[in-house]
């Protein structure tokens, strides 16, 4: 069951008596959780009914003795287990999960991990209620997921904002939504977020980042490349070199895999290179400046870049140094 689906059943209080919910994203166990907490019991029933335990503070014996426990004056009791993939000995939670009180919600927040279905307790787990894998989202995914998670909120992005916001952040779901709220908070509903936007409420630079350097050296504004290598030498702790190159390394990539598209029309592009397509005619633009053959050189440049800011062959360059010397040699 997908979380979109969990959460619309636990809206329409279609409730199971275990929900399992594992895997590296921490996001949305903890939303699966959260509206469980929030919104299964009335306040005055919470009381009686609802207890949060602690994977590393409880023995299997006291969650199965908790979780037999019937409602006081409510349809049901919320047992929440947080940081589960610290209880000891998991395996001793099969004699109740094989036969659960229906009237107990048990919610196992398994974060950062995942139980090996092969296992029985997995398996009886799965026919008494819900198992979820929260996964990593590709990049390829993040952006669609913000898309679809500011329109839930009644909001929209413009596309250079999403790519700002993405690339600053990453996949991390957890931290890009606790952004989004910073945001949410100083605009109206309604809002269109711009790169304005996210400068001002996040502090991601709309004129000085990766997204823009990459848009200079395609465009061969050596000027503007050059005044964002000398702001990322001066802020090298939020502006590591390492990343930038890995930027650099995807983007000329994508130029490169341009080149050999037959069908360069503007959606087949976007989808063939993993792109929005409102940027198609950024590396179209990038693919007329640089050559097949100076592409590969440009490789070999990051590479030798990459090397030489792991010590190997430089004795005496910082990253700020080896940034300008690469921008330098790609553009001449």
């Amino acid at each position: 069951m997908t979380f979109d689906q969990i959460i619309s059943n636990l809206k329409n209080k279609v409730y199971h008596p275990i929900y399992f919910l594992m895997g590296e994203e921490p996001y949305f166990i903890d939303e699966i959780s959260g509206y469980i907490s929030d919104n299964v019991l009335s306040e005055t029933e919470k009381g009686f009914n609802q207890t949060v335990l602690y994977g590393r503070d409880v023995d299997v014996d006291t969650i199965i003795s908790e979780a037999k426990r019937f409602p006081m004056m409510a349809n049901h009791q919320v047992l929440i287990i947080k940081e589960a993939q610290d209880i000891k000995n998991f395996d001793g939670l099969l004699p109740y999960v094989q036969n659960p009180l229906k009237s107990t919600i048990l919610v196992i927040c398994y974060k950062y991990k995942v139980l090996d279905r092969r296992k029985k307790v997995s398996k009886e787990i799965e026919k008494a209620g819900i198992v979820f894998e929260s996964k990593k989202l590709y990049e390829n995914r993040v952006q669609g997921w913000v898309l679809s998670y500011l329109k839930s909120k009644g909001y929209d992005i413009d596309p250079r904002a999403l790519m700002l916001l993405t690339e600053y952040i990453g996949n991390e779901i957890s931290k890009i939504a606790n952004e989004l709220e910073k945001l949410m908070v100083n605009l109206d509903k309604g809002t269109s977020i711009n790169s304005s936007h996210i400068e001002l409420n996040i502090g991601i630079s709309k004129d000085f980042n990766r997204f823009e350097l990459q848009k200079a050296i395609g465009t061969k504004n050596l000027l503007k490349a050059n005044q964002i290598v000398a702001y990322f030498a001066s802020n090298s702790n939020s502006h590591p070199i390492v990343v930038t190159l890995s930027s650099l390394f995807m983007y000329f990539s994508k130029i490169l895999m341009y080149h050999y598209i037959p069908d360069k029309s503007k959606n087949n592009v976007a989808s063939l290179l993993e792109v929005n397509p409102f940027f198609v005619r950024d590396y179209e633009l990038a693919a007329r400046n640089y050559s097949v053959s100076k592409l590969n050189q440009i490789v070999s440049f990051l590479k030798e870049t990459d090397l030489k800011s792991k010590g190997v062959g430089n004795s005496t360059s910082d990253g700020g140094e080896l940034l300008k010397e690469l921008v330098y040699n790609i553009m001449h």
